[in-house]
């Protein structure tokens, strides 16, 4: 009689089972649709292929189209289907590594011949063919020795690579087989390529094998795939769009920025009109610092190296941080964060248990070496300002700081016209305590304290187990834009490791001496991607607060111009950002101009307007213009401007 396991599934039914039985097994006797429906398996929280013999009882959970993690095996195998294609339309290709991605999938290959376009397109359609033979992932094991031996034989030394550092020579290695491909895999993948209906080869990248520029470059092929063609065709929309939204490209268009060949790269040069959105942004950071009981602090630019031999940093991130300066009495470091500063500012006089909370808020910009293949315009830059504050509180104290950085961190999005949003808990392995530092009750307090924050405050948040800081857990908030993309850009951070890196330390109530918990807290992340997200979020039409000009007025004729100056004086006396285009250039050219500008309000003056002390307004993305009295339109803008509105 054959040996029998446990098997629970999510409705708390059991079901024994002979023990090799299969997840797809156990599907077919629940009902056929959801044999059908099912893409792979989670046993005891491991994902499995619904292929994989169960040798031990087990929690086991079938994932369909329903669940996320079943995308992310799909869109595997899908890099699977891609590097298959490649493999059979061009042999002599060698192969990287092709995992999922958050919107996709990618494959890194070798090959001397650059791939083009055509190539592309080719590739699509022997992937096409391939669906339609309907090939399965079928998994085999060998011996590490003949897994060695047959990529070794082939040239293939990043799959040689792998199989090195991922396996230990006594063990045999996994291999994924599609058709006529094989790869080293520990998998898991869908049962076929049948299964996979929609998907679109987007673009090929270069990149470096490891990462490294030393090595050789390596083509990367992105793709993505969906469930049904309607799930693709709104995501290649959403492309579409996103490429018509390219902050890049706006930010020339309207003048805002600039990244300089003489200068460097991801270095931004803000121009004219960059700079009044970067004011109003600074301003109304700075404001709600002040508001909110922040002290504002300013730190400098070049620290010495061993201040960040104190804080860690030097161990853990030296390899992201531009080379040292030896200067006369030390070695010195442009500054690639804030925090070691504002700890050096608290720790400059001995503080009481009345003395906190004590909250250090900074515009502080720090430097970061970020590799070339890496920067993306204002997104992923070297030098950028961030929004940086650290807290300094008792235990007791750290709840209602939690919960006011949370509620600020929602106030800032949604002042600046975002409103929707993702909320993650990041928190430790505690099974993996040596990537972590602090103690179990530390974890426990710091994770307990997020997590009572975000359910007081009835927000919904998905946990996020290993993904903490190695020195506390995190609160993310991911906002939603215009046009349906996630931007991460807000976090509150715990941190065990600096206040005792430090020695830092308050006077408790009793008289002794206590180290004070520590928050870091970034709210724009930082001014230069913020920036970017705005500019992409609203296309460039910025609401009227943020508009670097805010109304321009246009004179019909030339004798119109005094009245346009008078009336121009009067929005500039309300505060109003306001322009002159006095110009002898035809008026609609002038409309025209300004329009692609995007500024918010164009007011046209004619003789019918000076008369009456009206003005023509053309509100931007209507279709109809109005005859405003001109108070009431100097009414109309300073009330938009005043509550920050979103809309005109």
């Amino acid at each position: 009689m054959s040996e029998s396991i446990h098997v629970k599934l999510p409705d708390g039914s059991t079901k024994e089972v002979p023990k090799g039985t299969s997840a797809l097994d156990i599907a077919k006797s629940i009902s056929p649709r959801l044999a059908d429906a099912a893409l792979a398996a989670k046993s005891n929280g491991d994902l499995i292929d619904l292929t994989r013999p169960l040798e031990a009882d087990t929690e086991l959970r079938l994932l369909t189209e329903k669940d996320p993690e079943a995308l992310e095996v799909f869109r595997h195998s899908s890099a699977h289907l891609l590097a298959a294609a490649v493999l059979e339309l061009f042999p002599e290709t060698k192969l990287g590594h092709g995992p999922p991605t958050d919107t996709g999938f990618f494959y890194d290959f070798y090959r001397p011949t650059p791939f083009t376009q055509e190539d592309l397109e080719k590739i699509e359609k022997k992937m096409q063919e391939l669906v339609q033979q309907d090939l399965p992932y079928a998994r085999e094991f060998l011996p590490r020795t003949e897994g060695l031996e047959k990529f070794k034989g082939e040239g293939d030394f990043m799959k040689c690579h792998f199989i090195e550092q991922f396996t230990k020579p006594e063990e045999k290695i996994s291999i994924y087989k599609t058709g006529k491909f094989l790869d080293f895999c520990r998998g898991p993948h869908i049962p076929s390529t049948g299964r996979i209906k929609a998907f679109k080869l987007l673009n090929i990248a270069g990149a470096y094998w490891l990462g490294d520029e030393k090595n050789p470059q390596l083509q990367r092929i992105y793709g993505t795939s969906f469930y049904s063609k309607k799930e693709l065709d709104q995501y290649l929309h959403q492309m579409e769009e996103a490429k018509k939204r390219d902050h890049r490209v706006l930010g020339q268009q309207l003048d805002l920025f600039s990244i300089q060949e003489l200068a460097g790269p991801g270095l931004i040069f803000w121009h004219p009109k960059g700079g009044i959105i970067r004011k109003e942004m600074e301003d109304w950071m700075r404001e709600q610092y002040l508001k909110r009981g922040y002290s504002l602090v300013y730190t400098p630019h070049v620290m010495r190296r061993q201040l960040f031999f104190t804080s860690g940093h030097e161990g853990y991130y030296a390899q992201n941080f531009f080379d040292f300066m030896e200067l006369d009495d030390a070695e010195y470091r442009v500054k690639p964060m804030n925090c070691p500063g504002h700890i050096l500012i608290y720790k400059d006089s001995l503080k009481s248990y009345r003395d906190l909370p004590v909250r250090l808020g900074e515009l502080g910009t720090v430097y970061r070496y970020e590799r070339s293949g890496v920067m993306h315009g204002l997104l992923r830059v070297r030098g950028f300002t961030q929004d940086d504050a650290h807290i300094f509180c008792t235990p007791e104290q750290i709840e209602k700081e939690i919960t006011d950085c949370v509620e600020f961190a929602f106030d800032v999005l949604r002042d600046f016209g975002f409103d929707e949003f993702q909320t993650e808990l990041s928190v430790w392995d505690p099974a993996d305590k040596k990537n972590f530092v602090g103690s179990e009750e530390q974890w426990e307090l710091a994770t307990s304290s997020l997590e009572k924050v975000l359910q007081r405050l009835n927000i919904k948040y998905k946990t996020i187990p290993g993904e903490a800081a190695f020195y506390g857990p995190k609160i993310d908030i991911k906002l939603v834009d215009a046009i349906g993309r996630l931007w991460q850009l807000s976090t509150v951070q715990f941190d065990f490791n600096l206040p005792k890196r430090f020695e830092l330390e308050y006077v408790a109530e009793d008289g002794s001496r206590k180290q004070p918990l520590m928050v870091h807290r970034a709210l724009y992340g930082s001014v230069e991607r913020f920036f970017g997200v705005l500019i992409e979020h609203y296309a460039g039409a910025f609401p009227a607060w943020l508009s670097p000009l805010q109304a321009v007025l246009i004179p019909i004729a030339e004798r119109h111009a005094e009245y346009a100056n008078k009336v121009a004086a009067e929005l500039k006396g309300a505060g109003v950002r306001v322009e002159v285009d006095a110009r002898n250039e035809k008026m609609n050219a002038k409309i025209r101009e300004h329009a692609l500008q995007k500024v918010p309000f164009l007011l046209v003056v004619g003789d019918k307007e000076a008369e009456a002390g009206k003005v023509n307004v053309r509100t931007r993305g209507k279709e109809k213009t109005e005859d405003m009295v001109t108070a009431e339109f100097v009414a109309k803008i300073t009330k938009l401007i005043a509550e920050k509105s979103s809309t005109l």
